[in-house]
């Protein structure tokens, strides 16, 4: 199986940034989507942002342009930089993990908590 190790987080101010790292480890494929998916108050859970072991990375629509993500293939590790964070930006942030292997292995983090005071 595949275990998901998540840090960063916390309670932020408006206009703050941040940055989320998550280590995936155990029986990893070679190739994978890792990234991150947020759930905000009385919303649907929503892309964040994702990146895949050849580098391809996709941005969610609310997110693009403050967000970067970057992947260490070699530590399996992704992290995730938040800019000009905004209190709609609240929300609990879990890891991803998607093997492109055959069994295409879906695996999620507990989350981590973010909060944006205005």
């Amino acid at each position: 199986q595949v275990q998901l190790a998540e840090s960063g987080g916390g309670l932020v101010q408006a206009g703050d940034s941040l940055r989320l790292s998550c280590a995936a480890s155990g029986l990893v494929f070679r190739s994978y989507t890792m990234g991150w998916y947020r759930q905000g108050p009385g919303k649907q859970r929503e892309l964040v942002a994702t990146i895949e072991t050849d580098g391809i990375t996709n941005y969610g629509d609310s997110v693009k342009g403050r967000t970067s993500i970057t992947g260490d293939n070699a530590k399996r590790t992704v992290s995730l930089q938040m800019n000009s964070l905004q209190p709609e930006d609240t929300a609990l942030y879990q890891c991803y993990y998607f093997s492109h292997a055959s069994t295409h292995l879906e695996v999620w983090g507990q989350g981590t908590q973010v909060t944006v005071s205005s």
